[in-house]
């Protein structure tokens, strides 16, 4: 499932290689211009490969050796273990009416900048529900922390999935019926796949012509559960896409129902979605 993971988190994004000229600072403070490229890209970020290493949170000013367009961005964090040859990391241009790709990207749907998930600050475990763009989704995955402003703390800190449960104020029962639809088929299955909260744009495409933009309740590396008033039933085959791009390919990977759970007092039921290997 790695391969299909990965996969699945390049296709919200333009596998281009683009030169760039970095100005930064080093761990030390002290200043530095490096040549880089990107990997990925997409309208406010790319995840970039540059052979200095770079201090997640920190401004850095990127030139696009062909566009010669520049602009300031934000370093989101690693999205893989740096190596001899240098790392990758996620960057988010500061200023989003700034586009120094030369591309064209359509309108930004409304459903595609409303991704959240439940996380914790790791100085000082304060749990909060944060708005994350798909820049921050990928590091999060990846490195498993991010930088984020806390309250508590009165600075930038480093969060991460919740590692506790925490009562979210949902109506009654719905917690528990989640939680259920969240379970992995077996215990074995649920170890190997740890799901945490974590709202996505999803798309989930049956056999018979139905779509459907929705968002995902939580995910793992093995599926994700979703909220729909349509009728699937378990064991049925689908697509999905999650997360789900309107404006940008999004590849489509087959999936199967496991689980089927009813919220009460609504036409509502809780999804979940295993992958299948293909």
């Amino acid at each position: 499932m790695k391969n299909l993971k990965s996969e699945k988190r390049r296709s919200d994004r333009l596998m281009l290689t683009v030169p760039l000229r970095v100005h930064a600072r080093d761990p030390k403070g002290e200043e530095f211009t490096e040549e880089a490229r990107t990997v990925t890209l997409n309208r406010h970020g790319a995840c970039i490969q540059i052979s200095r290493p770079l201090v997640a949170g920190q401004t850095i000013r990127i030139n696009n050796l062909v566009s010669r367009r520049e602009a300031p961005f934000r370093v989101v964090g690693p999205v893989s273990p740096r190596t001899e040859k240098g790392g990758e990391w996620g960057v988010e241009c500061i200023d989003h009416q700034l586009n120094i790709w030369g591309i064209q990207f359509p309108p930004m749907a409304a459903d595609e900048a409303d991704s959240t998930a439940l996380l914790e600050c790791r100085n000082c475990h304060n749990i909060a529900v944060l708005h994350l763009s798909l820049v921050e989704v990928e590091v999060l995955e990846t490195s498993g922390l991010l930088p984020k402003p806390c309250e508590s703390c009165n600075q930038t800190t480093s969060w991460g999935y919740a590692e506790r449960q925490v009562a979210m104020g949902a109506p009654p029962g719905e917690a528990a019926m989640l939680a259920e639809a969240g379970k992995a088929a077996s215990g074995a299955e649920q170890r190997r796949h740890r799901r945490v909260s974590l709202q996505l744009p999803v798309l989930v495409r049956d056999y018979y012509g139905g779509v459907e933009v929705t968002k995902s309740e939580n995910v793992s590396k093995g599926g994700f559960c979703f909220v729909s008033e349509k009728n699937h039933l378990v064991g049925e085959g689908v697509l999905v896409a999650c997360p789900y791009s309107a404006s940008e390919h999004s590849i489509e990977v087959h999936a199967k129902i496991v689980r089927c759970t009813e919220v009460r007092g609504t036409q509502q039921k809780v999804y979940g979605v295993r992958y299948e290997q293909q």
